[in-house]
C-alpha cells in the first residue's frame, strides 16, 4: 500500500472535518482510528484548529510526517456528518487509498446550501432573535431587511476578506449605518435590539466557549487560537458599530443593555425558531433540522425552570440547562448515527453569550467601566457554565461506558 498517499487522504478528511466545524478531539480521534485501522506502527497526531499534522510509522520501519494548513472554518455540518461516516467507514473496510479519495470528493462536491435558504435562515435567525431581545414587529421587520442586504454584501467581501477582524468591520459598520438610519426614519424602534439581533450573525460566542472547554481539556493551544479569533471578531463588530456611530454621535446614548422579551413564552417560541435559522445556516438537513429545534426549545425551557423556580444564578442555570443539551445531543447523536455536534450547535444557542461578548469588547472602547465590567462578568459565568456543563456530561459518559466494560473492575468484562 502507498502509505503516503493513504496519510495524505486521512489528514484531507481531517482537515475538511475542521473546516466544517469538528471539535478538535473528534479530528484527533477520527485520525488516530484510522491510522489504527490500516495497522501502522506507531503514530502521533497534534491537532489545533489552524493545522494538523501526523508522523506514522510502519511496520517495515519507515517514517512519514505530513502537515496541514487550516485555512478557516466554514460551519457544515451536513458535510460533517458525511465527513465522520466516511472515516467510519475507512476505520471498517480499509480500502485503497484511491477510493478513499474518490470517496472524499464525493462528500466535497455535496451541494452547499443555497442561496435563497441562506437569505431565509439569515431573516429568521435576525427578526427573530431581535424579538427574542424585547423588540417589536418593527424592529424584526429593520433586521430582516438590515441582515438581507449585510448577507449579500457579505459573499463578496468574503471571497477577498478571511480576517474576521477587518470583515466583521466592514459588515458591522453597514450594518449600523442600515439601521441608524432606518430608526431615524421611524421604520425601527430600538436600535439596540436590532443591533443584537443582527450581530447575532457575526458575533462568535459559541467559538468562546469551545475555546475556553478546549483550556479546560489542556487543549491549550488550540483553545487560545479559538478564544483569539472569537475576540478578533468581536472587537470587528465593536469596530464597526463604534465608526458607525462616529458619523452619529447622538445615537451612542441610545445604546442600551439587551433585556429579554419578559414572556417566557414567547421566549421559547422566538428563540427555537431563531436557532432553526441557525441550524440552517449550519447546513443542517432533514430531520435534524427538526431535532436541533427541538432541542433548543428543550434547552431555553430547562434555563428557565433552573433560573427562576430553583432560584440558581445565571451560571448554575446555565451549566444545568448545558448538561442538559450535551445529553441531549449525545442521544440524538447515536439514535441518528450522526456526530453530536450538529445536534449540540444549533440547540445550545440561546444559551451563547454573544450579546455579553459584543457589550464586553463596545463598553471597552467606548471606555465604559460599568458595561464592560458587567457585561464581562456575565460573559465569564456564562461560558464557564457552558463548558462545564459539556465536561460533565462527557465525563459521565466515559466513565460510565468504562463501568459497562468492566474496565473499572465494576460491571461486565
Amino acid at each position: 500500500m502507498d502509505h503516503q498517499r493513504l496519510l495524505k487522504v486521512i489528514l484531507d478528511i481531517g482537515k475538511e472535518m475542521i473546516i466544517s466545524g469538528a471539535e478538535i478531539w473528534r479530528v484527533e480521534d477520527s485520525v488516530r482510528r484510522m491510522l489504527d485501522a490500516y495497522g501502522f506502527a506507531r503514530h502521533n497526531v497534534w491537532v489545533i484548529s489552524s493545522c494538523i499534522q501526523a508522523t506514522v510509522e510502519t511496520n517495515d520501519g519507515e517514517i512519514y510526517t505530513q502537515i496541514r494548513e487550516v485555512g478557516g472554518i466554514a460551519t457544515n455540518l451536513d458535510r460533517l456528518d458525511y465527513l465522520n461516516n466516511l472515516s467510519r467507514f475507512a476505520c471498517a473496510n480499509t480500502p485503497d487509498p484511491a477510493v478513499l479519495e474518490i470517496k472524499l470528493a464525493e462528500v466535497l462536491a455535496r451541494p452547499g446550501l443555497r442561496r435563497w435558504v441562506k437569505y431565509l435562515a439569515s431573516v429568521m435567525a435576525a427578526s427573530c432573535f431581535t424579538v427574542f431581545f424585547n423588540g417589536d414587529a418593527a424592529d424584526a421587520f429593520v433586521a430582516g431587511m438590515v441582515v438581507l442586504a449585510a448577507t449579500r454584501v457579505g459573499e463578496t467581501i468574503r471571497r477577498h476578506e478571511t480576517n474576521p477582524l477587518i470583515y466583521n468591520t466592514l459588515i458591522a459598520f453597514m450594518m449600523e449605518v442600515m439601521t441608524i438610519l432606518l430608526v431615524y426614519g421611524q421604520v425601527g424602534h430600538n436600535m439596540s435590539t436590532i443591533t443584537i439581533g443582527v450581530i447575532m450573525l457575526l458575533i462568535s460566542g459559541l467559538g468562546l466557549t469551545n475555546g475556553i472547554r478546549d483550556l479546560l481539556q489542556r487543549n491549550t493551544l488550540s483553545g487560545i487560537s479559538t478564544i483569539s479569533n472569537a475576540v478578533l471578531g468581536a472587537a470587528g463588530i465593536a469596530i464597526g458599530i463604534s465608526l458607525a456611530m462616529l458619523a452619529f454621535r447622538e445615537t451612542v446614548n441610545l445604546i442600551q443593555i439587551y433585556e429579554l422579551i419578559p414572556n417566557a413564552a414567547l421566549q421559547l417560541l422566538f428563540g427555537t425558531v431563531g436557532c432553526v435559522g441557525f441550524a440552517l445556516l449550519f447546513g443542517i438537513k432533514g430531520r435534524q433540522i427538526i431535532f436541533s429545534g427541538i432541542g433548543a426549545f428543550c434547552t431555553w425551557a430547562v434555563y428557565l425552570l433552573a433560573y427562576q423556580y430553583i432560584e440558581a444564578t445565571n451560571f448554575v442555570a446555565t451549566l444545568v440547562a448545558a448538561a442538559f443539551v450535551a445529553a441531549y445531543a449525545g442521544i440524538m447523536a447515536r439514535v441518528n448515527k450522526a456526530p453530536a455536534t450538529i445536534f449540540l450547535t444549533a440547540s445550545v444557542f440561546p444559551l451563547i453569550p454573544g450579546a455579553s461578548l459584543y457589550y464586553t469588547v463596545f463598553g471597552l472602547m467606548m471606555k465604559n467601566h460599568e458595561m464592560y465590567t458587567q457585561q464581562g462578568y456575565s460573559l465569564l459565568t456564562t461560558c464557564l457554565g457552558i463548558a462545564f456543563g459539556f465536561i460533565i456530561v462527557e465525563v459521565l459518559t466515559k466513565y460510565a461506558s468504562l463501568i459497562a466494560h468492566g474496565y473499572l473492575g465494576i460491571g461486565k468484562k
